[in-house]
């Protein structure tokens, strides 16, 4: 039998048996009525580990600080909350509760079962653009996914980097931002598209957009490892 709390907003909750996903549910229901939506993922890792911080606390140090990768790792993959249909992704690390999820949250709530989503496995029915497709093939390839992915992230160059991106270091300015905006829309667009299931390449190999997901971290790791150096790039007035 589930152990009953009053949470804040007077409401009692069985929690004593929820698993971790049903506890970030909760800390996105919270936030979201809060009047945070979109929700940041830095901001749902804050919330989980306030409401329960014996769960989401970094091992050793709970009481002082979240275990971000127990959050995002519940987020993601092909059981994760985003997969489940309980939260849409709406932007670069932006969630949003989905009606699917509103629902589970209530429930739950309410001292009930969350609903339950299968996770979908149909297949896109139609395929990738021609540009679209060489340029995940092309990421897929990348020098600092590999190193990424190897564990050797220490190895990962500015060079890389900007391979990666598709940007020179002769780039500057107001060409630096719309190069860099525009990889940006590039990968929320195949975010988009592969949301109703896997797409398959003309090679065959299959897409999902976990992958996807992937190498939008990849991203966002190079983007603040290598801040300093796309500020200087920023920076450089055009002669």
């Amino acid at each position: 039998m589930r152990t009953l709390v009053v949470n804040a907003w007077g409401v009692r909750v069985n929690i004593a048996d929820c698993t971790v996903m049903e506890k970030i549910l909760l800390a996105a229901q919270q936030l979201e009525q809060e009047g945070q939506s979109p929700f940041s993922a830095e901001a749902l890792i804050v919330t989980s580990w306030q409401k329960f911080p014996k769960t989401f606390g970094l091992k050793g140090y709970a009481d002082q600080y979240p275990d971000s990768n127990k959050v995002l790792s519940s987020i993601m993959g092909e059981r994760g909350l985003a997969k489940r249909g309980w939260l849409v992704k709406m932007g670069q690390k932006l969630y949003a509760l989905a009606r699917e999820g509103r629902l589970s949250a209530q429930r739950l709530m309410q001292g009930g079962e969350p609903v339950s989503t299968p996770a979908p496995t149909t297949t896109s029915s139609s395929r990738l653009s021609r540009d679209q497709e060489k340029f995940l093939l092309g990421l897929f390839s990348a020098g600092a996914v590999e190193k990424y992915d190897e564990n050797r992230k220490h190895e990962i160059t500015f060079i890389d980097a900007t391979r990666f991106w598709g940007i020179s270091e002769n780039q500057h300015g107001e060409q630096l931002d719309t190069r860099m905006v525009r990889f940006q829309s590039q990968m929320e667009e195949l975010l988009r598209f592969l949301h109703t299931g896997e797409t398959e390449l003309s090679n065959g190999r299959s897409i999902s957009e976990e992958e996807v997901g992937h190498l939008m971290r990849v991203h966002e790791y190079l983007e603040e490892k290598f801040a300093r150096h796309l500020s200087v790039l920023r920076s450089r007035v055009e002669r």
